[in-house]
């Protein structure tokens, strides 16, 4: 396939906003393209090389992009910059430039093959002299380079393709390409990339042998699962009348969560929530989680937590937080911030995968995989078929330093749904005790510069909720409290790589602020209420016509959320469950009912 023909449909992507109508395209653009070829078309549609759990990186930053378009283009260094001010977007700067240099050194047009080799070559640079050759092949590339070929090699290479394409997006055009259509079709389609995280795996399957083809995708050792999700309860009474008054109960650990794949023979892989590979910021766990286990392979889900060597106490989440995304340092981290994982489920065992058992068999299977070490134990857990019992429990956790309980549902059907968030399991928090003192974690969708003090850099974030049916961000507040000093001075070195110029099509907001980032960046609010809206679009219509879902003074807590991607934050849905249950508990007439 020429990448011409990519390009083309990128730029049909780019103009359109409909949702069904990317689906359209992509399903066009699927059905050309041979099966074999398609991992590569899918990954490049995502913005990445491979799987995003395997970490490859083009490691090119936009000071080395931009010298390489110079180099390319012909124009001075200098010239570069000049336009970047101007667009904003160096892959639009180099749509600009490359007409004007002289001459081109191949005449055959690119396939899409000799692009990924390309990008591929670039990734596998490393060592002495590895800046260079990144530069030389980019150059290369985009000498043989349309303006518009060139303008989407160099974004690629960026990290900033902005084709507004989410996972489900395709997992829907899959589903409509190389089969019916049809809901059954879909889930069939959404399970396997669930059971893989892998959707060119997943792409290929599909393509040869419809649905039924990815029914050969099983559960692997080194290839992350989608997890299981959590709903929220406003009270414990509430938590039993949906778990038919009987559930596990087990302590909610403040920490991060982590999929440990072990295989049969060879190093420990660990997860995040957001299926990054994190192996190398824990290698006390990677060494340990082995020698806590009776049979190999498994792949167990628990809570990294931080705790005090000395009382054996836990501490903040903010700690762990410390030893996330480090490459130096790593044994004076774990002397001053040693964890614990607390295994809660387990996925596969040496007998096969177990995801598809009711969850009080998981749980025994767990018990007879794990012996407890001072690395690795179970998760605190209690049956409770009483409201006295559980509120028992919670107080037990509380006091214990968790944030809560994790209520899990006993009945036939509490299979491990990946992917998915249901009442099989239930989360409730120490702050749900209160009208609306529970934590928000919203995306970052845009910035506002401040004045006085703060002027010359941000005063304040706009923040939006992830509304799953619409596949699109719902702004909810404006957050200018809570930052100090030292985190106003880096935010705009932290929000850069996620800038751009102009409102992405899957933000929904009626303010407009200085600065326009992609939802990427998560971060936890709290606030005194949710109330109506006539600006904000969170849940907008389902409370009342044309009012949306605000927050009432929110403050930022401290805690960036670099565990949760956009989609894992804080969903549409789960704000006006929140709302809803606001509204039982507070009098009426006893809250604004509108925000501005």
């Amino acid at each position: 396939m020429q990448f011409a023909d990519l390009v083309a449909d990128y730029e049909r992507l780019e103009a359109t906003s409909k949702r069904l109508e990317m689906r359209e395209i992509l399903v066009g653009l699927l059905r050309k393209v041979p099966p074999l070829e398609l991992p590569a078309l899918v990954y490049m549609m995502q913005g990445e090389l491979r799987p995003e759990f395997e970490g490859v990186e083009l490691g090119v930053a936009d000071s080395l992009a931009a010298r390489a378009v110079a180099q390319a283009t012909g124009a001075s260094e200098k010239a570069v910059s000049e336009s970047l001010r101007s667009t904003g977007d160096l892959g639009s700067t180099t749509e600009l430039l490359l007409p004007k240099r002289a001459g081109r050194l191949d005449t055959e047009p690119l396939r899409v093959e000799e692009v990924y080799a390309a990008l591929e070559r670039i990734a596998r640079a490393s060592g002495a002299g590895s800046q260079d050759l990144k530069i030389r092949i980019l150059v290369e590339l985009l000498a043989r380079s349309s303006p518009a070929e060139a303008k989407y090699a160099v974004r690629f290479v960026l990290g900033k393709l902005r084709l507004g394409v989410r996972e489900m997006t395709i997992v829907d055009a899959l589903s409509f390409a190389f089969a019916d259509g049809s809901k059954e079709a879909r889930g069939q389609v959404e399970a396997a990339y669930n059971r893989s995280s892998d959707l060119g795996l997943v792409a290929e399957h599909v393509a040869t042998g419809g649905v039924h083809g990815v029914e050969k995708i099983h559960i692997q050792v080194g290839r992350p699962i989608r997890p299981m999700l959590a709903e929220r309860s406003p009270d414990l009474s509430d938590v039993l009348r949906r778990m038919d008054g009987r559930a596990a109960l087990e302590y909610k650990y403040d920490g991060l969560r982590v999929q440990g794949h072990v295989p049969a023979e060879g190093p420990v892989q660990l997860f995040s929530r957001r299926l990054e590979s994190i192996s190398t910021q824990f290698p006390e766990l990677v060494k340990e989680l082995p020698k806590a286990l009776r049979h190999r392979p498994a792949i167990v889900e628990g809570e990294c937590v931080p705790v005090d060597p000395e009382t054996d106490e836990l501490r903040p989440f903010q700690e762990v937080s410390r030893r996330r995304g480090r490459k130096y340092d790593l044994e004076r981290l774990q002397e001053e911030v040693p964890v614990r994982l607390f295994l809660f489920d387990v996925l596969l065992d040496h007998e096969g995968p177990t995801v598809d058992k009711p969850f009080p068999e998981r749980r025994r299977a767990l018990e007879a995989l794990v012996h407890d070490s001072e690395r690795v134990r179970l998760a605190t857990q209690r049956i409770v078929d009483s409201e006295p019992e559980a509120e028992k429990f919670f107080d037990e956790a509380i006091s214990a330093g968790c944030e809560g309980v994790m209520a899990k549902s006993l009945s036939e059907g509490s299979t491990y749904r990946a992917g998915a968030r249901g009442f099989w399991w239930i989360k409730y928090k120490r702050e749900y005790t209160h009208a609306l003192a529970d934590s928000i974690d919203g995306v970052v969708v845009g910035a506002f510069y401040g004045h006085g003090r703060r002027g010359g850099r941000y005063g304040a974030l706009l923040l939006a909720v992830y509304d799953s049916d619409e596949d699109r961000f719902e702004t909810f507040c404006k957050v200018g409290s809570g930052f100090d000093d030292a985190t106003l001075e880096a935010l705009p070195s932290k929000l850069k790589p996620f800038e751009v110029p102009e409102k992405p099509e899957s933000v929904f907001t009626e303010l407009k602020p200085d600065v326009w980032f992609r939802p990427a960046v998560v971060l936890e609010v709290r606030g005194a209420e949710l109330t109506l809206s006539p600006i904000h679009r969170a849940g907008v219509g389902k409370i009342r016509p044309d009012a949306g879902l605000a927050l009432r003074f929110p403050r930022f807590t401290g805690r960036w959320r670099e565990d949760k991607d956009a989609e894992n934050a804080t969903t549409t849905a789960e704000l006006i469950s929140l709302y809803r249950s606001q509204v039982r508990q507070i009098s009426a007439g006893g809250s604004s009912d509108e925000a501005t």
